[in-house]
């Protein structure tokens, strides 16, 4: 039988994985190989009937909805968020730092908060998708389409090599942290409270918000929440530049890197996945996710980050980049002359 081309692995997923390097380039514009739907309509219905109440959610926000009440469901679409993207992406996915544990609780908390399946099945299908990005082993598979890479894929049936790839995977790491085997053991019953339970009355209870208009804005911040992230398998995997890796369909998207707390500059990512800023320079104004591992590691709560060295990413940027990396650093053959006149040097070594 002919080996199964469309599982052969894609990409590194560790800072300690060999690089996969192909003999021949590859294509984006390869075609996934067509595969017979099969529906999941419990998860249809239940999309259709969220998705209903958030564009309501979003109405009352605009027109009856204290500030108060808008300026909280912000706050928890950035705490679910951060649970996403420093918690079960950089942290428990990638192993791009490590945390002490009062700061992997609340990441596990905020994850909770966020509802996109416990940090070990999110971890896992993560892992999967890294080392067989856009093949059938790929959970949300980008050559399939914008809407399946962005949330069809949670509407049918997963591909048998994602499944198959899946159970291969070494994930012993994640049962062996206690935290999150606890999260995945009593998930049905903490997500309720956490993602739905516990957030509506506090609006109520503090500021006199109605109860609709507490439900309502909350399931907004959820659904708001899943699209900012769904936005980094769709969009940062179609649109954008490709600085470092001319030859993958994650892009650097700046779009996304906003709205999904700083996941967006995505060709550097799956160019190198163990880096803790999950990108070049980690600025934090389209990047908060870097902000707070920064913040962490200033007292002591996460240690051992894990970046690409400026050598390595250079080489890179040579050998595989689509020509769209502007300046390295100080003193760039590109770098403006009025960017060294005006820039500002801290602590200069004294002569």
């Amino acid at each position: 039988m002919a080996p199964n081309i469309q599982s052969a692995p894609t990409g590194v997923l560790q800072e300690g994985d060999e690089e996969i390097i192909s003999v021949v380039k590859p294509s984006r514009d390869d075609k996934p190989t067509p595969r017979k739907i099969q529906l999941v309509w419990r998860n249809i219905i239940i999309f259709a009937y969220l998705h209903a109440i958030a564009v309501y959610g979003f109405y009352l926000m605009l027109t009856s909805a204290r500030i108060y009440t808008s300026i909280y469901a912000i706050i928890l679409y950035q705490m679910g968020g951060f649970g996403v993207t420093a918690g079960a992406h950089r942290l428990w996915s990638h192993r791009a730092y490590k945390a002490k544990w009062p700061f992997r609780l609340f990441l596990a908390f905020c994850n909770t908060l966020a509802f996109e399946n416990s940090v070990i099945e999110w971890s896992r299908d993560h892992r999967v998708h890294h080392k067989f990005s856009e093949t059938d082993a790929d959970p949300h598979n980008a050559k399939r389409g914008f809407f399946f890479a962005h949330m069809g894929w949670l509407l049918v049936r997963k591909h048998p090599d994602v499944i198959e790839q899946g159970k291969k995977l070494e994930i012993s790491d994640l049962y062996a942290d206690p935290i999150i085997r606890f999260q995945h053991k009593y998930y049905m019953l903490l997500m309720p409270i956490i993602c739905f339970v516990l957030p509506v009355p506090i609006p109520v209870l503090l500021w006199n918000e109605t109860w609709l208009n507490s439900f309502c804005l909350n399931i907004f911040r959820y659904v708001f929440t899943l699209h900012a992230t769904w936005l980094v398998n769709s969009a940062a995997h179609l649109w954008g530049h490709r600085p470092y890796d001319q030859f993958i369909n994650p892009s650097e998207n700046i779009a996304v890197s906003i709205l999904a707390l700083g996941e967006g500059w995505h060709n550097y990512h799956h160019t190198f996945p163990w880096d803790y800023k999950t990108s070049e320079l980690g600025k934090y104004s389209v990047n908060f996710s870097t902000c707070l591992i920064d913040m962490m590691a200033k007292i002591g709560l996460a240690y051992d980050l894990k970046s690409v060295s400026e050598d390595m990413i250079k080489k890179r940027v040579l050998r595989t980049g689509d020509g769209t990396h502007e300046v390295w650093g100080w003193g760039d053959k590109d770098q403006p002359r009025e960017d060294q006149k005006e820039a500002v040097i801290t602590h200069r070594k004294l002569t």
